[in-house]
């Protein structure tokens, strides 16, 4: 079985394209893999539960994409099932600009991002909007009482394929909280070798100290 995303988005002109500038052939390898990637594996579970963001785009009636940030508590994006995903949509600025789009056209794009690692997963998956009084358990499932924030609805994806990026291009970046938990593993490194410095000291003048005795 073909990869699926290949299915999905080598339409004859990205072929066409792929052959003029010259990667037609890599790419049909790519489109013979028997790596369908259309259901998630333990790598791609533990990567999506850990991210705190993701990039999602959607497209209107016109054929106009429109490209939004999503943000929550890190685990705000669940797993269902190997191939179903879910995250509860906050409450924004009202404009309803991605959830009027999927209304007309429920197919859904995820760009996610572990920037310190240089890690880059897309996703792509039609959309069920839930809302609490169809599914309240599905809400309970997905809210987090350590987060303020008001959920309006539920976007429910089935995953239809997936595909890793290499990491060629991207700059890492930090979030604040890896940031400290790199200067405090500094902080540990530091005050270990501080301690075996005077440790050595102590030692070297131990020994000098001996030898002064003997001397005299």
């Amino acid at each position: 079985m073909p990869r699926a995303f290949t299915q999905l988005y080598f339409t004859d002109s990205v072929k066409a394209a792929q052959a003029d500038y010259g990667s037609r052939a890599s790419n049909l390898a790519l489109e013979r893999s028997e790596d369908s990637r259309d259901s998630l594996g333990e790598y791609e579970v533990a990567f999506i539960e850990t991210r705190d963001s993701f990039y999602q785009a959607t497209v209107n009636e016109n054929g106009w994409p429109y490209v939004q940030h999503r943000g929550g508590p890190a685990g705000f994006l669940q797993v269902l099932d190997e191939q179903t995903i879910a995250f509860a949509d906050f409450n924004g600025n009202r404009q309803y600009i991605s959830v009027g789009n999927l209304r007309s056209n429920n197919r859904i794009a995820l760009i996610l991002m572990d920037y310190r690692n240089r890690r880059r997963l897309k996703l792509w998956g039609r959309v069920r909007i839930v809302h609490e009084a169809e599914d309240p358990a599905l809400i309970a499932r997905l809210e987090n009482p350590t987060y303020r924030a008001r959920i309006e609805r539920a976007i429910v994806i089935d995953v239809e394929a997936f595909d890793w990026n290499c990491p060629k291009h991207i700059t890492p970046r930090y979030t604040e909280q890896e940031v400290s938990e790199m200067a405090e593993a500094m902080q540990q490194q530091i005050a270990q070798l501080r301690a075996e410095r005077d440790a050595l000291l102590a030692a070297l003048s131990g020994t000098s100290t001996s030898a002064d005795q003997h001397a005299h």
